[in-house]
C-alpha cells in the first residue's frame, strides 16, 4: 500500500496481518521495558507517557532560557534507510534469546511486493509494523547519548530533532558532530532541510512537529496549514447537499482537534482560518440557494454573518484562543 506524501510522492506502508500484529505487540510489551530503561528523557517519539506536546514544551523552555541558536536536522528517509546489520548489533547488545532475535530478524527481512516486483530489504524498518518505532528509537539512542554527553540541549521526536545552543559557533559545531555521526552510522542528512541559525532572526527559524519558530514567535508551518485547509475543503465541497447544521457538526471535531494542537501558534493564525472556513460554508449556501457566489461579497456576509454560524455551533478558533489566553 502506498500513502501520499508532500510533493506528490508516496511512501510504502505495510499492513501486518492480525496474527502478526498480535505477535509484534506481545514482543513489544516484553522488550520495550528493556530499552526504556536506557532511553534518555530528551527522546519523546513513540514512548510511553510522552508525546509531541511534551517535546514542544521542552523546546519552548530552552528558547526562553536563551538557547536560540538551533540546529534543525532532517535525516533523509530515515525509516527506510536504517542499516540492518548495525541495527541487529544494537538489538543483540540488549537481547540474547536466539528465538526472539530470529523473530525480530524475520520482520526486518520480510519481502516487499510492489505490483510485479518482489525483493528482500537490506535496510529500513517495515512501515506500519508495531515494532518499527521502538527499533527506530533504539538505533538513534547512541546519538542521544553522544549529544547529551557533549552538553548539547537536544530534543528528539523519532527522526525529527533539534539541538538548541546559546551561540552560533556552538550550533555549527553541533551540526558537524551530527553530520559525522550520521555518516558513520549509514544514514544521511537532507541537504535542503538541515541547517543551523538564530531563530530570533527573520529567515533563520526552524520547524519542529508542525510549528515554525521564528523571530521570537511560534507559527504554524505552511505544510501544516495547507493540510488543514485541504481537510476543510474535502468536507465543504460546493456541491455538498447536506443541511448546514449537519456540515457544521461534521467540521467541528476536525477544527477542535487541530486547534487543540496548534493553540499556541501566533494569534494572527486563527482569524484568517475562521474566515476561510466561513467563506467555504457561504459558498455552499449560495449553491443551495441556486445563485452565484463565492462567499466573499458583502451580501453573503450580511445574509449569513458570523453569528449565523455561531448559532449552528461552529467552533471559532479566534474566540477559543482568546478564552485560552485569558485563562493562561
Amino acid at each position: 500500500m502506498e500513502i501520499p506524501k508532500a510533493g506528490g510522492k508516496t511512501r510504502p506502508l505495510g499492513i501486518p496481518t492480525v496474527k502478526d500484529r498480535i505477535v509484534q505487540t506481545a514482543v513489544k510489551m516484553v522488550i520495550e521495558p528493556i530499552f526504556e530503561w536506557e532511553f534518555l528523557p530528551m527522546s519523546y517519539g513513540f514512548r510511553p507517557g510522552k508525546g509531541c506536546k511534551d517535546a514542544l514544551r521542552e523546546v519552548d523552555a530552552y528558547l526562553k532560557q536563551g538557547y536560540t541558536h538551533v540546529v534543525d536536522a532532517d535525516i533523509k528517509g530515515y525509516f527506510d534507510s536504517i542499516p540492518h546489520e548495525l541495527l541487529r548489533t544494537r538489538i543483540r547488545a540488549h537481547i540474547s534469546d536466539g528465538k526472539l532475535l530470529e523473530l525480530l530478524d524475520s520482520w526486518l527481512c520480510q519481502d516487499i511486493v510492489k505490483e510485479a516486483e518482489r525483493w528482500t530489504p537490506t535496510a529500513g524498518t517495515p512501515q506500519g509494523a508495531v515494532i518499527s518505532p521502538l527499533l527506530a528509537n533504539l538505533y538513534l539512542h547512541p546519538l542521544d547519548v553522544k549529544m547529551t554527553g557533549s552538553g548539547y540541549k537536544m530534543v528528539r521526536y523519532a527522526d525529527d530533532f533539534v539541538i538548541l545552543c546559546k551561540s552560533a559557533p556552538q550550533a555549527h559545531k553541533a551540526l558537524e558532530e551530527v553530520k559525522a555521526w550520521v555518516e558513520e552510522n549509514g544514514l544521511s542528512l537532507h541537504p535542503d532541510k538541515t541547517h543551523a541559525g538564530d531563530c530570533l532572526v527573520d529567515g533563520q527559524g526552524f520547524e519542529f512537529l508542525g510549528y515554525r519558530f521564528e523571530a521570537g514567535r511560534r507559527w504554524v508551518r505552511k505544510k501544516s496549514l495547507q493540510g488543514f485547509k485541504d481537510k476543510i475543503r474535502q468536507k465543504t465541497a460546493r456541491t455538498r447537499g447536506d443541511s448546514m447544521s449537519v456540515i457544521v457538526a461534521d467540521l467541528t471535531p476536525t477544527i477542535k482537534g487541530w486547534f487543540g494542537y496548534f493553540k499556541h501558534a501566533h494569534r494572527r493564525t486563527f482569524p484568517t482560518l475562521d474566515g476561510f472556513i466561513r467563506r467555504r460554508l457561504q459558498v455552499i449556501l449560495c449553491k443551495q440557494d441556486k445563485r452565484p457566489g463565492m462567499g466573499r461579497c458583502r451580501e453573503d456576509h450580511t445574509r449569513w454573518p458570523n453569528a449565523y454560524f455561531a448559532n449552528l455551533g461552529l467552533f471559532t478558533m479566534t474566540q477559543a484562543y482568546q478564552l485560552a489566553s485569558q485563562s493562561r
